[in-house]
């Protein structure tokens, strides 16, 4: 049901760490074809999605895409190949096999999504076996007039608040600006980083125009900010043994002024960047507009013109 997908959880967000009795919910995980391919998956009935309910006919589809194969940086190599013993469950190297939802399960040598069956085995495009770590930097602001005053919506009487979003290369559709956390790296470096390659382009900036934006984001990315949803994500590429994890997290700018000097520009990933207007009826890629929707109403913000759609904890 829609409300299932925009209210996965009535436990706060951040509380369903280490919480053993979470219901997931996926549907994105569930579609045909595998983002990038023409493979079906096998048709999960919602009755069997969870791994407690027995299945002796399951038999999913076996995909891992060539760009994994290939053996990219990002990428773990197949499971059975020589010299590869993962560590999961926890910190693996420079790579971290923990879930932020604790322990899962692994059987066979394999990793098994936490969320439940996908009709799909492998990776598909993941990288790694099991838990694949984002981090989706929220930045928002609030909508105001030419004379600089906050817009309030006319039917809910709630201030309006916008947010960067980024029209993904690989699908097309409007998301938050985020990405992969890389080994080693510290989430909030990762934060900072998808934000200003994905939204300002940095990567093609020179020295100098680099070490600029860097000046002015840091004051944004420095102060308080709001961590949002830590968790699993309901993204059309996970799989029966891999599957993605975020953290959102919200940097807020009050007056706007910050944001005012930053030039946004698509970059990496990303074919177009802009300030949207929050409401339900976004429609964002995965779990994003789950992710805004807590941001609004964290924030105290418009969501909806209809007063009953409001998920409470």
């Amino acid at each position: 049901s829609s409300l299932s997908t925009s209210c996965w959880s009535r436990l706060h967000p951040v509380n369903m760490l280490n919480s053993y009795n979470v219901r997931f919910h996926h549907s994105k995980a569930l579609t045909s074809p595998y983002p990038g391919s023409h493979v079906q998956r096998s048709q999960v009935p919602e009755d069997k999605v969870g791994w407690l309910t027995e299945w002796e006919d399951y038999n999913p589809v076996e995909y891992t895409a060539k760009s994994v194969l290939a053996r990219p940086s990002w990428a773990d190599p197949q499971i059975n190949d020589e010299g590869f013993s993962p560590k999961f469950n926890e910190r693996d190297g420079e790579v971290e096999r923990k879930s932020l939802h604790g322990l899962y399960v692994v059987e066979n040598g394999r990793p098994r999504n936490p969320a439940g069956r996908t009709g799909l085995t492998g990776r598909g495009l993941l990288g790694r076996w099991g838990p694949n770590h984002a981090a989706d930097p929220i930045v928002t602001r609030w909508k105001r007039d030419r004379s600089g005053n906050k817009v309030a919506h006319p039917v809910s009487g709630k201030n309006i608040l916008q947010f960067v979003a980024i029209k993904r290369r690989d699908c097309g559709e409007w998301a938050i600006p985020g990405g992969m956390v890389d080994p080693g790296e510290k989430i909030t470096a990762t934060l900072k980083r998808e934000f200003e390659e994905e939204a300002l382009n940095s990567l093609q900036k020179s020295p100098e125009e680099k070490a600029k934006l860097e000046e002015q984001l840091q004051k944004l990315f420095s102060q308080e900010h709001l961590v949002v949803y830590r968790g699993y994500v309901d993204d059309p590429r996970n799989t029966d043994n891999a599957w993605m994890e975020t953290e959102a997290v919200n940097y807020h700018d009050e007056t706007g002024e910050t944001m005012d000097n930053l030039p946004l520009e698509a970059g990496d990933d990303a074919g177009v960047v802009k300030w949207v207007d929050i409401s339900e009826e976004l429609e964002l890629y995965a779990s994003h507009s789950y992710f805004i929707k807590l941001v609004t109403e964290k924030r105290g913000a418009h969501w909806s013109e209809d007063p009953g759609s409001e998920c409470h904890e």
